[in-house]
């Protein structure tokens, strides 16, 4: 497992590839297929960043993302949940056709904020 630091910000994880804070948004980048087997560590991160930042837009780049399966879904959700909960928003960057028929199929495509590039997520209200 991998270390990264984020500023003051200390996050071990296999499934991200970068993170940083900026102003009041964390971004991750988040590479390789998400199921089962790797999925908790991507929930452990997430809560990491969520707990030390304290961010009120969570920013995950999923570009390099080709599968998802529904346990990485359900720590979107969870991901999603927390950041609502505290008046954050949680944005997706560029998921692939096959991420984005998962989330269409179960309905949550219109939950998140799909966008494009990183300066659409830091510039959205």
């Amino acid at each position: 497992m991998g270390e990264l630091k984020m500023g003051e910000l200390k996050i071990d994880t296999a499934v991200i590839s970068a993170a940083r804070a900026e102003g009041s948004a964390v971004i991750a980048e988040i590479r390789g297929d998400i199921d089962l087997h790797n999925s908790p560590d991507l929930r452990s991160a997430i809560l990491q960043m969520l707990q030390q930042a304290k961010p009120t837009k969570l920013i995950l780049n999923v570009t390099q993302v080709p599968y998802m399966d529904s346990s990485a879904i359900a720590v979107l959700v969870e991901s999603l949940r927390k950041m609502r909960a505290c008046g954050g928003k949680l944005f997706l960057i560029g998921p692939q056709p096959r991420v984005k028929s998962v989330l269409e199929i179960a309905r949550l495509d219109t939950l998140f904020f799909v966008v494009n590039d990183e300066a659409a997520a830091l510039n959205a209200k």
